[in-house]
């Protein structure tokens, strides 16, 4: 059993025993609760210590590898121009339509307040200060004070900073900081697979004390959520399609009957590494060189999830919303931008961690509390299958339209790039 089936059916477990003590035992009810509150509460303390040198290590080799596919040819340059572009407006897409979902359909206000009840040590972070101390802090004046408030805004500004940095210096110094962040990264991942190997019984834990204090309400609340930020990942993916037909200048059946095989693999395996043979395959029934394809697509699973910044926005639009937290439209355009930019640092990480290490920082910025992203992510596993078909679709809708500008590369330069990245 995968670990993210384990983890689901531990939340499913703690919910269900949880809600039926609350029924036929409160007394007992409030007693386990009481007793397992400290081993989830560990846990999430556990989880959230990896977050802050993760988020630095990713975003600052994130950086670096992407500055280096830059530099492999026009062809690659156009292709992560393309990718950023789609990943900033997937944001934007998250902060216009997560609000206008949950406007539709609202979270029920009996289960927002039983589940902020239950999850004790969450409160909200806001409300975010005006706008000039706003600014006037995103510049950190002691990064370690920063680190250690949780100031991920700050964080992300001097990484970004430290990383642009490092591309001016020697290529001796360049490789020796690079190969250090990376076994930076490699060290917090193996920690983080341990706290996640144990996530069973953590989440077990705070799901006992959510159905103790919330009944069966929590199960219609984390529904809820689900098919909120599945919404919000299925608008985007369905922005590919035009992408590919006016921009790849192709027929939308024809598109549609290419990327399909690919949605299958996406939807059977969550991995869109797995998917890329199929990929390659369907892009060239729409025409596309494997020159082109061979270039765009390994790029593209690299460094390339247009669903992520909606996805991963969505939650923590959603968690403020579930504690209160006011959202100005400055407030949602800076969380724009740190949704953006995280999503450059996890797109190779998997989905339980890229979870936590992607959304943390967009929530804190917002005034969202963290907490909850322990309990949430016992359901990813869900939302995840609509992250990887999504973002499948967007990777060979954004090779198509790449493809009608490929006439401008020279099949020598691109045949050249692939072999380099072969």
């Amino acid at each position: 059993m995968s670990q993210p089936t384990r983890i689901l059916f531990s939340l499913i477990a703690g919910l269900i025993l949880g809600a039926l003590l609350a029924a036929f035992a409160p007394s007992a009810a409030l007693t386990a609760a009481d007793w397992a509150q400290p081993i989830g509460q560990a846990w999430l303390n556990g989880l959230q210590m990896t977050i802050v040198p993760l988020v630095v290590a990713l975003l600052i080799t994130g950086v670096a590898a992407t500055a280096e596919a830059a530099q492999a040819g026009r062809l690659a340059g156009r292709a992560i121009a393309l990718y950023v572009v789609v990943l900033f407006l997937s944001a934007v897409a998250a902060a216009i339509l997560t609000p206008l979902f949950l406007h539709i359909a609202p979270l029920p206000r009996e289960s927002a307040e039983a589940l902020r009840s239950a999850l004790a040590g969450a409160e909200k972070i806001g409300p975010i200060p005006p706008i000039g101390e706003f600014l006037a802090a995103i510049v950190p004046s002691n990064i370690v004070k920063a680190a250690a408030e949780n100031a991920f805004l700050s964080l992300i500004i001097f990484s970004l900073i430290f990383a642009f940095a490092m591309t001016r210096v020697g290529e001796e110094a360049r490789t020796l900081l690079t190969r250090f962040f990376m076994a930076l990264r490699d060290v917090m991942l193996i920690v983080i697979d341990w706290v996640l190997w144990v996530g069973p019984v953590g989440v077990f834990a705070l799901a006992l004390v959510v159905g103790a204090k919330a009944g069966t309400g929590a199960f219609g609340a984390l529904i809820h959520y689900i098919l909120i930020v599945a919404s919000v990942g299925l608008a985007v993916t369905i922005f590919a399609y035009p992408v590919a037909v006016l921009g790849g200048r192709v027929g939308l059946g024809r598109y549609v009957r290419a990327a399909l095989p690919s949605q299958a693999v996406a939807l059977s395996t969550q991995s869109s590494l797995a998917t890329l043979p199929v990929m390659i395959e369907g892009s060239a029934k729409l025409g596309v060189p494997v020159a082109v394809s061979g270039v765009t697509l390994p790029l593209a699973v690299a460094i390339f999830r247009a669903t992520g910044p909606a996805m991963n926005f969505a939650v923590a639009i959603y968690v403020a919303e579930w504690f209160g937290v006011p959202l100005s439209p400055t407030t949602l355009a800076v969380g724009v931008v740190v949704a953006t930019l995280t999503s450059l640092g996890s797109v190779s990480l998997p989905g339980t961690v890229s979870y936590v290490s992607a959304i943390a920082p967009v929530a804190a910025t917002i005034g969202a509390p963290v907490s909850p992203l322990g309990l949430l992510v016992a359901v990813e596993t869900l939302p995840d299958i609509m992250r990887t078909v999504g973002n499948v679709t967007w990777d060979i809708a954004a090779t198509t339209w790449l493809s009608r500008k490929a006439g401008k590369v020279p099949l020598d330069e691109a045949d050249a790039i692939l072999a380099h990245d072969t």
